[in-house]
């Protein structure tokens, strides 16, 4: 399973850029953008973007992988991941049904 700073680098070792041209182009400071490779950092979602928009690669998906890692983090520790997992998946229904007016 690639993490997200495997992708980030696969995504800027395939252009064949170093991190000093990406971190130009972005603007965002290069000692961050090796961090985000060796998942030392977690990017912000605008720098998500960015680098998204940069290399060409699907935002949703880093989107998705960025919200996964941060979940994945948050309770790997944690007994019953599952059924908080069911339970979280739940109440976002019922928020956007609220939403929604429902």
């Amino acid at each position: 399973m690639k993490t997200l700073g495997d992708t980030l680098k696969c995504a800027r070792e395939e252009k064949e850029l170093i991190l000093r041209k990406v971190a130009a182009e972005v603007d965002i400071d290069q000692s961050l953008i090796s961090k985000f490779e060796k998942n030392e950092r977690k990017p912000t979602m605008e720098q998500i973007v960015r680098l998204a928009k940069f290399y060409g690669l699907p935002e949703s998906e880093l989107i998705i992988n960025w919200y996964s890692e941060k979940i994945a983090e948050e309770l790997k520790y944690t007994e019953s991941t599952s059924e908080i997992l069911k339970v979280a998946e739940e109440k976002i229904n019922y928020y956007k049904a609220q939403e929604n007016g429902k």
